[in-house]
């Protein structure tokens, strides 16, 4: 699918491999309030919702944030001579008022369709029904729209995005064939400078077959005259036929391609149904094998209907599908979708066969086991298609696989900040062996000017307060120590953007969170000589880094264990947030009041009578405090980017990363509070939530991250 592509490693033009809009918090929190509501309020609560996010400035960045959503040209296209950017759509009824286009297409989709458009508006306020077990949606007037004059108008205003907009022209309801082409042709006139192609609807209004063919062939050649070079496209409704469909070939042959549309109309009404499945899907597949054989490879075929998970999409494209396009999908799959479908399309693309050869031989024996319903146990062996691109825009010869990735040597750029994550570890071990012994250090002394013995002879806790703080401080370093690791070795060292993302991010707020030290005017040559050791090695890291595919196989099937993950990602995205608001509000304690309430009970004082007992007490603690914070909220950073845009299918190591790099920080908080006596209820309740989450997180992305079941990806021979 796209013409003399070559999709060898180069570099930054790799996609960066990220987690996709946020499913985990659609299917936890979200779906079950929307599907409360009737389907017409939830649809349009949820589109104004993201439509105006996307419209306030910065919007759009959160949207692509959430889902670290980047397209990769090995993606692109082309949909009937129209460059996309990727073979995945947007159908026009799901949004069919353009309320939050502008955010959609911040969620990896290559084009949007724009329609049914009729020459006037056509509103409705019925009803939209859901039928949540068939994963269907019923509109009762599958005419609604806005007409065309109010379409042009938020045309010509502007979209807020690039994707082309491929128009879908229908009749008026009631219209005869004569009318209706009277009406296309002011149609065409209002919509022709803003789409990139049009699709002509007329085979669902009833009209006997033959008037219907001359209609779309008379606006069809409209078309053609009012915007010459665009692409006109043939509709072809989901309720017609095979064998009525093999009747209309001749005339599918001179349109640019065929639409095989997503809406069943109900006989004798303006109702349509709106769904996926397993009958769906083999219905599809079958018309897409009929008009690639019988239209050839020139033609493109736009599958609009069944994709509901990621293997439904690659079995239509493997079947000969130029592209595919999402409505129901995106209601019961969630927003996520069109990133994973991105991301199998690209795997089997890196992993495709060298040759035409290959391709010629295996495109007859391309197939999935369409009976097989999501499961979460036994692996499910998905069709790897030789190609999963339309033959209609050249042989897999265009698309020379991937070669592997080069191997990186250890002083790259990632062995670099493996060195880092190492030093951040030794750091964090000596941090908690002084913290848990002496407590202070030689400078520290010298800058309160008293010694140990008079510290405790002042007030017993106060000594006891300050290792808390510092041993809280080295469990963190430790727990950065390992993400950083963890995240070079098997991140950075394969060229994992979302990794790289991850660490730096961290880094420059590790390392900016040193200026916090100074807010008190306390300077910590300890802390700043491991600063200038370790800031080299993130400069090193720096050098050279390029983005590489992952070459792990992703998940393609909306499963149990699929869905399971989708709650433990939700539980650490909560607590990498939860961590960063904790970390951010220490570090402002830190640096103004120093204390909060419960610290000046367990303490005995106030901050008065410490400052005039010592002027420099109060600073050292603040230093402690605030250096902490920073370091809570570095950590925050890569458990949040990695809880992200980290989980993928069988990516054992990172379910090990949050184990390892969560226990260390975890109890030097916990174990340190309740060796203090300092276990007041309400200052500890954060670690218990944090600590819930963190069990929660692990226990249920187990088997999505390591463990050996649900569906993967693997090549076959069936069908």
């Amino acid at each position: 699918m796209g013409r003399g592509k070559d999709t060898r490693y180069t570099g930054t033009n790799i996609q960066k491999r990220r987690r996709p809009m946020p499913d985990w918090s659609y299917h936890t929190l979200f779906k079950s309030l929307l599907f409360r509501l009737s389907g017409r309020r939830a649809r349009d609560l949820t589109l104004h919702a993201i439509g105006g996010l996307s419209r306030i400035p910065g919007g759009t960045f959160v949207i692509r944030t959430m889902g670290h959503m980047e397209m990769s040209p090995q993606l692109a296209s082309e949909l009937a001579g129209v460059p996309i950017a990727c073979p995945v759509g947007l159908s026009g009824g799901l949004d069919p008022h353009g309320t939050a286009h502008k955010a959609l297409a911040q969620f990896g989709l290559g084009f949007i369709e724009l329609g049914p458009v009729t020459v006037r508006a056509v509103h409705s306020h019925a009803s939209i029904t859901r039928m949540a077990e068939e994963e269907a949606i019923v509109y009762s007037d599958g005419y609604e729209n806005d007409g065309a004059e109010a379409i042009a108008a938020r045309l010509r205003k502007g979209t807020g995005h690039r994707l082309p907009h491929f128009v879908r022209l229908r009749p008026m309801p009631g219209r005869s064939p004569r009318e209706a082409a009277e009406e296309q042709r002011e149609l065409l006139q209002e919509l022709a400078p803003y789409a990139a192609g049009f699709t002509l609807d007329g085979l669902s209004e009833g009209w006997p077959s033959a008037m219907a063919l001359a209609y779309l062939t008379e606006v069809r050649q409209l078309a053609e005259t009012a915007a010459p070079g665009k692409p006109v496209l043939l509709y072809v409704p989901q309720e017609l036929p095979e064998g009525e469909l093999r009747a209309i070939l001749d005339t599918a042959r001179s349109f640019s391609g065929v639409v095989l549309g997503d809406a069943q109309r109900e006989p004798g009404t303006r109702r349509e149904r709106v769904s996926g499945g397993a009958a769906l899907l083999s219905a599809q597949l079958s018309k897409v094998r009929l008009l690639r054989e019988s239209l050839g490879e020139r033609s493109a075929i736009v599958a609009a209907g069944g994709v509901h998970q990621p293997e439904d999409a690659r079995v239509l494209l493997a079947a000969g599908a130029t592209s595919v396009m999402l409505h129901s999908g995106l209601v019961y799959a969630g927003p996520g979708l069109p990133k994973r479908i991105n991301e199998a399309i690209l795997y089997d693309r890196i992993t495709a066969p060298a040759t035409s050869a290959v391709f010629e031989a295996s495109w007859n024996e391309v197939s999935v086991p369409l009976n097989e319903q999501a499961s979460d146990s036994n692996t499910a062996v998905i069709t790897s298609s030789v190609a999963l691109a339309s033959p209609q825009l050249g042989k897999i010869s265009s698309f020379q696989p991937s070669s592997s990735p080069p191997t990186l040597s250890f002083w790259a750029n990632w062995g670099w900040m493996s060195l880092l994550g190492l030093g951040m570890i030794i750091g964090g071990v000596l941090a908690w062996l002084i913290a848990a012994t002496t407590v202070l250090l030689p400078y520290d002394e010298d800058f309160l000017g008293k010694t140990r013995n008079e510290i405790i002879r002042f007030n017993n806790h106060l000594l006891h307060f300050m290792s808390h703080d510092r041993i809280t401080l080295a469990g963190t370093m430790i727990s950065i120590g390992i993400f950083y690791y963890q995240l070079a070795h098997h991140g950075l060292r394969y060229g994992l953007h979302w990794a790289r993302t991850a660490v730096i991010s961290s880094c420059v707020v590790g390392f900016g969170s040193f200026f916090l030290y100074l807010g008190y005017g306390y300077f910590d040559p300890l802390h700043a000589a491991a600063a200038v050791v370790l800031l080299p090695m993130l400069l090193l890291t720096l050098r050279g880094l390029k983005d590489y595919p992952s070459r792990k196989p992703p998940g393609v099937r909306n499963d149990r264990v699929w869905f399971r993950a989708q709650w433990g990602q939700c539980c650490l995205v909560i607590l990498g947030f939860g961590l960063g608001i904790g970390g951010l509000m220490i570090s402002i304690v830190g640096i103004t009041e120093v204390f909060v309430p419960s610290d000046l009970v367990y303490l005995g004082v106030t901050s008065s009578e410490l400052s005039a007992w010592s002027e420099a007490m109060i600073p050292l603690i603040a230093h402690d405090r605030a250096g902490f914070g920073g370091a809570l909220f570095s950590l925050a950073v890569a458990i949040t980017a990695s809880a992200l845009w980290g989980v993928n299918q069988g990516e054992g190591w990172l379910w090990w990363t949050f184990l390892w790099g969560g226990l260390p920080g975890f109890a030097a908080g916990l174990v340190v509070h309740f060796h203090i006596g300092y276990t007041d209820f309400v200052h500890l309740l954060p670690v218990y939530i944090a600590v819930m989450l963190y069990v929660g997180g692990l226990y249920l992305t187990y088997p999505y991250l390591v463990g050996k079941g649900g569906a993967t990806v693997t090549a076959v021979r069936s069908l």
